[in-house]
């Protein structure tokens, strides 16, 4: 008999890191939106040199939360603290297991005193979904990511979302605006009227200069994304495709999907035989050299993700006990890894040399899991840490990777990243049979890049805890 949700598929499995390491979900696909519109590099290159427009309207999950109980939910949940949750502002929100383990992030809008609007991937979504059926007084509405695979059939989501940003994002705003705009504070709520309609928006800074998230009813995507390509014309504004997208994450440092911590905890149970057999949690693909025999080896503190500073022991959450036995100073940190451009050739060099070679590092986005894990060493081969996202951007021309390492691992340090996994490869349908190879890269800030880490990053960590 097939497994009916995730809890009977680890019964029947009964090694949650082997079922993971070999699922079959395949490559990520980065839904709707086209892979590029000029091409990677240039898009990329226009954040930092003009503007762009990214569409985010496919990629994440949304949830509606209204209700006398909303605010409970989210304090309830959440190891932000909401005393401060002003309506018309938003916050980057992180649940954590009763373990301590982070089960995701994403952004939380207040919209009014009473109604909420959750954007983020699934593992979150389907958290707050179930936790708001357990005895809350809310209203809760899932709008899904769109399919990765439509076949043809006809998308729609409840709204769209764009974000333009870069050095010429707000003259693009103002003459949309048709005139001067105030620059509120980061991660502040407002609106504005483009071409008739009005939007709401939220202040945001992805590309290091100031920059703006709006969005409105999906009925209006054309009409508003027409406007705003009209606009950025003559600044240069490029609409960004899916592939450049990835880049930004590895110059602002965020890393974008840790493991949930959910497979372990006995209060979970019922949350595990809630959630289907092909969920995100029961479908997530670990890729990657470290390998470890305990599920719980994969899970990430906030500490370890650089959301530290958004604990806040002003309220009662799951979890809490949890991380306040954690001592924040012993915990590996998150940081940027400079791959060495040798090592890099050498892997892009693999698939015309001898077979097997090594697994293959795809430009710009090299992840082959949704979940990833490489061991960093140090000169000695001593494990010191994991990198979790890798990649390539045109900006710096260098392929990075984020990754959380040891605390008395210094910046500048040397270390390598063991690229491939162990024994020829898993079964994911994303590797081939292939040889491990050891990566030279140097220890370097997050956020990587030194326009987004004197700008974006210290108004993100302030505004978001």
């Amino acid at each position: 008999m097939s497994a009916k949700n995730l809890q009977e598929l680890l019964d029947s499995t009964g090694n949650t890191v082997e079922l993971l390491r070999n699922s079959q979900i395949g490559a990520y696909i980065y839904p709707v939106v086209p892979s590029e519109f000029t091409n990677f590099r240039r898009e990329t290159i226009a954040w930092r040199e003009t503007a762009v427009l990214y569409d985010q309207s496919h990629h994440m999950s949304n949830i509606f939360i209204s209700g006398p109980d909303a605010l409970k939910l989210i304090t309830d949940h959440g190891i932000n603290s909401t005393a401060k949750f002003a309506v018309d502002s938003a916050k980057q929100f992180v649940p954590v297991s009763p373990e301590g383990g982070v089960i995701g992030d994403g952004i939380l809008f207040r919209e009014a005193e009473e109604e909420f609007t959750f954007v983020g991937r699934a593992p979150v979504a389907n958290w707050l979904m179930y936790r708001g059926s357990t005895g809350y007084n809310v209203d809760l509405k899932l709008d899904p990511r769109s399919p990765s695979r439509p076949y043809g059939k006809p998308v729609t989501r409840e709204l769209w979302r764009f974000q333009i940003q870069g050095p010429n994002a707000w003259p693009v705003i103002e003459k949309l605006n048709g005139g001067p705009m105030e620059q509120v504070r980061f991660f502040r709520m407002g609106w504005m009227t483009i071409a008739g309609e009005k939007v709401r928006t939220l202040r945001h800074g992805m590309a290091g200069a100031p920059g703006l998230e709006i969005y409105g009813p999906y009925e209006s995507y054309d009409k508003i994304r027409d406007a705003v390509l009209a606009a950025g014309q003559e600044f240069g504004l490029e609409p960004c495709g899916a592939r450049a997208y990835s880049c930004n994450t590895l110059e602002s440092g965020w890393i974008p999907s840790p493991l949930p911590a959910i497979y372990t905890a006995e209060e979970l149970r019922p949350y595990r035989e809630w959630l289907g057999a092909d969920s995100y949690e029961a479908t997530n693909a670990i890729a990657g050299s470290f390998v470890s025999g305990d599920i719980r080896d994969y899970y990430t503190n906030p500490w370890e993700l650089g959301y530290g500073s958004f604990v806040k022991f002003d309220h009662d959450f799951i979890g809490r006990d949890a991380l306040e036995a954690i001592d924040p100073a012993a915990q590996r940190r998150k940081v940027t890894l400079a791959w060495n451009a040798e090592d890099v050739a050498a892997l892009l060099a693999s698939p015309v040399g001898p077979a097997p070679g090594y697994q293959f590092f795809d430009l710009p986005n090299a992840n082959y899991g949704s979940s990833n894990f490489d061991s960093v060493t140090d000169a000695d081969g001593k494990i010191v840490g994991v990198s979790m996202f890798t990649g390539y951007t045109a900006n710096e021309r260098a392929a990075l990777s984020l990754a959380t390492v040891d605390p008395d691992v210094p910046i500048g340090a040397e270390v390598r990243v063991i690229w491939g996994e162990p024994d020829g490869g898993s079964r994911k349908t994303t590797v081939q049979p292939h040889e491990q190879v050891s990566v030279r890269a140097i220890v370097s800030p997050v956020p990587y890049s030194a326009v987004v880490r004197d700008s974006y990053h210290e108004g993100w960590r302030s505004s978001a805890s």
